[in-house]
């Protein structure tokens, strides 16, 4: 039984390690304190697969597990910005224009400010939405209904899009432009 669960862990970690990485730095903005939450993922991840039986799949189980510790740890800390910048979730391809480049960072610091700020269930779902996960799948890690992740998916797009079109700082009226 022990071996089998080494063997899980291991199959577990070369999957899943770095989207382990990635939900932790998007529920923790300080470096250190993602990489406790990763650490405490993976414990829980090692604890739990004595009980793995197959009913789901592996990356199910995973991500409920990594869901869980992460929807823990928040409840546990004080509210607050606790999450990464998105920008650091995933590597985006080297752009050849500086330019280009310098506003895709910006584009991508404003979208995780506004991610930073929603509950922390809903910026699970829309994490797990720009990880390529499917509503199904996210359901299944979550606990939601598939259309209740879909629902989720839908109003977090639109309220990101709407704060997006919205200017960072709002020119005060008899401010000059």
């Amino acid at each position: 039984m022990e071996h089998e669960v080494e063997q899980l862990y291991r199959e577990a970690g070369r999957q899943f390690a770095p989207a382990i990485a990635r939900l932790a730095r998007a529920f923790e903005r300080d470096a250190e304190k993602a990489r406790d939450l990763e650490q405490e993922i993976h414990c829980a991840l090692w604890t739990s697969l004595a009980r793995f039986r197959g009913d789901c799949s592996l990356k199910t189980w995973v991500y409920r597990v990594a869901h869980n510790v992460a929807a823990d740890h928040v409840a546990k800390a004080v509210r607050g910005p606790a999450r990464v910048p998105l920008e650091q979730i995933e590597e985006l391809p080297a752009s050849t224009d500086p330019e280009a480049e310098a506003a895709e960072r910006l584009v991508l610091k404003r979208i995780a400010q506004l991610i930073r700020r929603l509950p922390a269930l809903d910026a699970q779902v829309i994490v797990l939405w720009l990880e390529g996960e499917r509503a199904r799948d996210i359901a299944e890690i979550t606990g939601l209904s598939e259309g209740a992740v879909n629902v989720r998916v839908h109003r977090v797009k639109a309220l990101l899009a709407d704060h997006f079109d919205q200017p960072e700082h709002p020119r005060q009226e008899g401010a000059p432009a």
